[in-house]
Order: structure tokens, then C-alpha cells, then sequence
């Protein structure tokens, strides 16, 4: 079964038309049409494996992941439009460079081939799987997790109809249905037969297929991300970043997990933060290392009295893991280094972000810490592919190889040196040397 995988997905890539042609177009075109055609056959399909995993009992942060409703459906048909409009751009040939005065040369983009994505269960990275790397004339397999089962077994229907109607081969798109881990195993070792391997969720899941295979990874890890508050800092702001960097998706990888607070201003960006909550009753709880001031709460539940935080400790075992809910941690540190030596221990070296008025403090940040993005005076939710003008992604990658940061439909093909020799024979060309 494995094998005859395989063996479709490269047989796909060989016979679909070249990057860059019509026919990708007409594939983000009709993809989107399939999606509003299947959207009810989708969202029942959702409900089942909804219900099935309240019956296994997924807190409510995975079930809020799980779940699809009509709002996803416009957002997943603006980000075909959106794919469709930047394909023109990212899958164009160069105008050529001359070479000496004998030729030209040229960079003309190529699929990276076979791409390999493991996912949790989330069924929008289905789509996005099924789209973005297809778009620029890969084949993709996706394994996503098996509480999205029935979702998935619906997107696959819809995938192979675009493509159908788009005239491109059927396995350009898979969708794994094999829960079985052997599968998975088997694939990872494949690396003469799959090109490019992303896995996209927890930092577990990440290290397993990076311990587990020797095929290239682009890796789109989990982010244990910090920001620094320096005394210089506007508190009021401090706090607006801190929970717009968390609340709005808390279990996204670009979220806040944790405050690095300079200690004597560390009592005040706490009241500052929970005045913020109580300004439109954001619901959140703040882990206080024991060396910071607790506020007045009630003993028994760390809640304020109609308030809409909750305050907790923060514990060693907090430190360098994803809270994935609406939780916060301050943790006071003596300064910049205290907070770099911090990140470079715990970090994921995905997003990391700064808080100062003093220039000085911010470049030194910037200089020295080492991440995939660094937030200078903003939140951390804006290290983000469209966010940032780059164009739509599939990931964001913390590797240092091939791609760092957004992973976008540039970073999806490979490319080939065209050189236009016009006769031009090597031993007429001057020599160089080394």
C-alpha cells in the first residue's frame, strides 16, 4: 500500500504541466468551487468527528481546533483567491543575466517534487496542504490527525474533483487515511521517495519525524515564545501586547507563552495587564513566578471578584512549554542578558519579541537573539506570512535551511539554472580559477 503510494505521487509530479502553467490556476479556481459545493457533506462530516471526540474527552482548546462552521468556508475561498493571485509573480522565469559576452543565464522554477506534510487535527491545514503546495506543481501526501478523519475523507473528495475539473492527475493530491503509525513509519523512511518533509503541530511531533527520518525537513514547530518587557517599556502597551499576543488564538504557534519582565517594573506590568483584561473582560490567566507580588484575589480560586482574570503560579515545569489556552506567564529577570540567556534555554526559536522605549536595548535585542522572527514594540501574532507582505503560507519554519519564517509559495519550489549558450563550447570561455 505504501509502495503504491509512492509510486501514484510521483507518477503525479511527472505528468502534471510545469509550474507556472494555466492549469494551477484553474485549480485554485475550482478547489474553491468544491469546497462550496461539499461545504454541508464537510461540516456533517465534522460534527461526527466532534462528537466522537467529546466522547474520548478533548479538553475544549482541541475540540475549538476540530471544529468547522460556515466562517471558515469564506475565509478558505479567499485564501484560494488570494494563492491564485500571487502564482502569476512567484512562478515566473527571470529576464536572464548575460554571462561575459557569450550568454545568458536564467533561474526557471521546478516543484520540489514529492512533499510529505504531518499535521494534528486541524482540518483547514487539510485544504491548505491540499493547495498551496500543488499550486506550484508538487504532489502532496497528507497525514493529519485521526480525530479529523471523516473531515478529511470529505476534503479528499473535494481536492480530487478540483483537480479533476482543473485536468490535473488525481494523486497530486492524498489524503492518508491510515491511522495506523506503521504507515507513518514507513513513509519517514522514504527519503528516495519523498522530497521534502513538514511536519506542522506540537514540538513533539516535529522531533519525532526529525528523530524518525533522514529526509529534508522543513520544520514547523510548536512556539515556546517570549517577550521581553525592559524597565523602559510603556506598561499599557506592554500589557495590549501581551494579550493580543495570546488570546485571539491561543494555541497558535505564534502565540505569547511567557512575560520576561525586568523585576522592578514586574508589579507593574501585572496591574497593567489585568486592568487590560478588565477593559473588555478578557478572560485569561496570568502565572506569577513566586518572586512577583500577587494582587488581591480570592484564596481559593486566584480570581479577582468579578473579575475576569485568574492568577496562578508559575512553576518550574511552566518554563519552555505551550500553555495552549488563554494563559500568560511573568517571569522577572535582571535585565537583557538574564532575558536572553532565558530565551536561548527555553525558546523554540520560533517568535521572540522586545518591549522598550530605549533604542539601545531594542538593537541589542535584535542583534543577539536567534528566531525564525523578532517583534520589535508589537505583538508576536504579526509574525505572519500575509501579515508581513510575504504572501501566503502553509507553516512557518524555525529550521535555519532552505527556509526560515513564513513558509510561502516561493518557498515551495526549487529552481533551475537555464543557461543559453548559443554554441558558446567551455574551452573558447577564459579561464578561472579558484
Amino acid at each position: 500500500m505504501t509502495e503504491a503510494i509512492l509510486t501514484s505521487a510521483r507518477a503525479a509530479v511527472a505528468a502534471a504541466p510545469p509550474t507556472g502553467d494555466t492549469a494551477y490556476e484553474r485549480y485554485c479556481r475550482e478547489l474553491a468551487k468544491s469546497l462550496a459545493a461539499h461545504w454541508p457533506a464537510v461540516l456533517e462530516a465534522n460534527a461526527e468527528d466532534l462528537a466522537h471526540a467529546e466522547q474520548r474527552g478533548l479538553p475544549p482548546v482541541l475540540l475549538d481546533r476540530l471544529r468547522l462552521t460556515d466562517a471558515h468556508l469564506g475565509r478558505l475561498e479567499r485564501f484560494t483567491e488570494t494563492v491564485l493571485s500571487e502564482l502569476g509573480e512567484v512562478t515566473a522565469r527571470d529576464a536572464g543575466v548575460p554571462v561575459g559576452d557569450w550568454g545568458v543565464r536564467l533561474r526557471a522554477p521546478k516543484p520540489l517534487g514529492v512533499v510529505f506534510m504531518v499535521y494534528e487535527a486541524r482540518p483547514t491545514v487539510t485544504v491548505e496542504g491540499a493547495l498551496l503546495p500543488v499550486a506550484v506543481g508538487n504532489a502532496v501526501l497528507l497525514r493529519g490527525g485521526k480525530e479529523i478523519a471523516r473531515t478529511n475523507e470529505v476534503l479528499s473528495t473535494v481536492a480530487h474533483k478540483a483537480l479533476q475539473a482543473a485536468g490535473l492527475p488525481a494523486d497530486l493530491v492524498t489524503v492518508l487515511d491510515d491511522p495506523d503509525r506503521a504507515q507513518l513509519r514507513a513513509l519517514l523512511k522514504r527519503p528516495d521517495a519523498i522530497d521534502v518533509l513538514v511536519p506542522r503541530g506540537s514540538p513533539s511531533l516535529v522531533d519525532y519525524c526529525r528523530g524518525a527520518s533522514s529526509i529534508p525537513v522543513i520544520a514547523s514547530g510548536g512556539g515556546v515564545n517570549h517577550v521581553y518587557v525592559h524597565r523602559s517599556a510603556d506598561l499599557d502597551l506592554a500589557a495590549e501586547v501581551a494579550l493580543d499576543s495570546k488570546l485571539p488564538e491561543p494555541t497558535a504557534c505564534n502565540t505569547a507563552e511567557l512575560m520576561l519582565v525586568d523585576a522592578e517594573v514586574a508589579t507593574g506590568f501585572v496591574a497593567a495587564l489585568l486592568r487590560a483584561a478588565e477593559r473588555e473582560q478578557r478572560q485569561v490567566t496570568v502565572r506569577l513566578d513566586p518572586r512577583v507580588p500577587r494582587p488581591h484575589t480570592d484564596a481559593d480560586t486566584g480570581t479577582g471578584v468579578g473579575r475576569p482574570w485568574r492568577i496562578a503560579e508559575l512553576q518550574e515545569h511552566d518554563l519552555g512549554r505551550e500553555f495552549l489556552d488563554a494563559t500568560i506567564g511573568v517571569y522577572p529577570v535582571a535585565g537583557l542578558d538574564e532575558a536572553l540567556a532565558h530565551i536561548r534555554r527555553h525558546g523554540s526559536g520560533h517568535t521572540e519579541g522586545v518591549l522598550a522605549t530605549d533604542s539601545d536595548v531594542t538593537q541589542e535585542f535584535t542583534r543577539r537573539a536567534d528566531a525564525a522572527a523578532i517583534v520589535v514594540n508589537g505583538s508576536l501574532r504579526l509574525h505572519d506570512g500575509p501579515t508581513l507582505g510575504l504572501g501566503s503560507e502553509i507553516s512557518i519554519s524555525t529550521g535555519r535551511m532552505h527556509v526560515r519564517g513564513p513558509v510561502t509559495l516561493g518557498s515551495l519550489i526549487t529552481h533551475s539554472w537555464v543557461v543559453e549558450a548559443h554554441g558558446t563550447l567551455r574551452s573558447s570561455v577564459p579561464a578561472h580559477h579558484c
